[in-house]
């Protein structure tokens, strides 16, 4: 027996699995993180992909927005990326801090407090730079026009009346919009709740009450809900784009700026080049982590994990996540979904008031019918069973009750980082 370590929460738990059971413990290719985020960051703003050196796209007096990402993307480290972002706009194009506002792309995400903005944005930029929380609520927001795919874009009006907008995220792989960053800037990160329901229901097959075959992980080309995601983006009028990628350990590995769609498709590349592994055949089982805290922060957020890894997973085969989950679903209203699923009126629900913790929630149990999934995690169980997901918090009671014995197995310790791909299912 071999014991293997998974990230738990701010910790680790380990597993004693038979090695000669196991075809491979999957990670990322091995990238090395920028020695000086500073520098890189710099180099990219000066020379960026399709669009002018930043220094000549802002001009000295122009009203700028900065917009970041919220607190449940902390992981991404925007706060080493900010100060020297901020320098850059102030030294090399003259701007004046009262000049720039940071605005805070919540999507539907409640906003954090000052803490949780100090925190995002470094103490020093916040004391000198306005930071805003984007509210989809609220009822001053603009609208720009409607899409090809019937959706209003209402967008923050700091950002719709600004001179110059820049979105500051991440890239990774998305399963509904194939890969996070980039567009989803503007939506849903500073859409109205109208604008990002609708946008967000594409998800849904218009048929069948199941996850639209189009959309999917790593699937950009005919996914509508990236499209339209696409052209709420295009309507913006001055856009220009810092795109951060991370490596298998999740340290920021580069850093690609320019034209708002295509620095972010080389970002995409590159985070595809990192995180797809090639494996030669799927497995009976799969033990993975999120990658610990604040990936597994909920179920909401570390679920994503499932999505990287069930590629090398057989059907009807055996998903062990390791999640602690210390904020249990996540939103309020993740777990609220289970009245809807016992009681028989989650399609109808979910289509007439498509949120997006309604269908992660119904995504979760889709998976739950496809694998047996087991869950290493701080949840109560009853409080998944409704879902056809069993949890457990003794690592050594869920092996036995997942049952290893004779089942090839592959360990991913990190699921963040990881797409597990064999050759032709591309």
């Amino acid at each position: 027996m071999t014991t293997y370590t998974f990230p738990y929460g701010d910790g680790a738990v380990i597993a004693q699995l038979d090695e000669r059971q196991v075809l491979g413990v999957l990670r990322g290719n091995h990238t090395p993180p920028l020695p000086h985020i500073p520098t890189a960051l710099w180099e990219a703003l000066n020379h960026p992909i399709d669009s002018l050196p930043l220094r000549d796209w802002v001009r000295p007096g122009q009203k700028v927005v900065l917009i970041i990402s919220d607190m449940s993307r902390f992981w991404m480290r925007q706060d080493l990326v900010i100060p020297p972002l901020v320098s850059y706009l102030e030294t090399e194009c003259g701007l004046r801090a009262e000049d720039l506002t940071i605005l805070v792309a919540n999507g539907t995400h409640i906003g954090g407090d000052e803490a949780d903005l100090r925190r995002l944005v470094t103490d020093d930029v916040y004391q000198r730079v306005a930071v805003v929380n984007h509210d989809c609520l609220a009822e001053d927001l603009v609208y720009l026009g409607e899409t090809d795919y019937g959706t209003p874009v209402w967008v923050h009006p700091l950002a719709a009346a600004a001179d110059r907008v820049i979105c500051l995220g991440a890239c990774t792989h998305h399963v509904m919009a194939g890969f996070g960053g980039g567009r989803k800037s503007i939506l849903p990160g500073i859409s109205g709740i109208e604008t990002i329901r609708h946008n967000h229901a594409l998800a849904l097959d218009p048929q069948e009450f199941c996850t639209n075959p189009l959309v999917g992980n790593g699937v950009l080309e005919n996914n509508p809900l990236h499209l339209d995601m696409c052209q709420a983006a295009g309507m913006m009028p001055a856009l220009f784009m810092v795109n951060l990628v991370h490596n298998e350990e999740m340290e920021l590995s580069s850093i690609f700026a320019g034209h708002y769609m295509n620095s972010w498709l080389a970002a995409c590349q590159e985070a595809d080049r990192i995180y797809r592994v090639p494996v030669p055949e799927k497995a009976d089982m799969v033990i993975a982590s999120c990658g610990g805290y604040p990936k597994d922060m909920s179920l909401y957020q570390g679920t994503k994990g499932i999505d990287n890894v069930e590629f090398c997973l057989r059907p009807g085969g055996t998903l062990v996540l390791v999640i602690e989950a210390r904020e249990g679903g996540g939103p309020a209203e993740y777990f609220d979904w289970i009245r809807d699923l016992t009681g028989g009126t989650l399609e109808r629900r979910l289509r007439d008031r498509f949120t997006i913790p309604g269908y992660i929630f119904f995504l979760n149990c889709e998976q739950a019918q496809r694998y047996r999934i087991f869950l290493f995690t701080s949840v109560a169980p009853e409080t998944v069973a409704p879902m056809g997901i069993r949890a457990f918090s003794d690592m050594d009671e869920l092996l036995q009750a997942a049952g290893t014995e004779g089942k090839s197995i592959y360990v991913i310790p990190n699921a963040a980082t990881v797409i597990p791909t064999v050759e032709g299912d591309r």
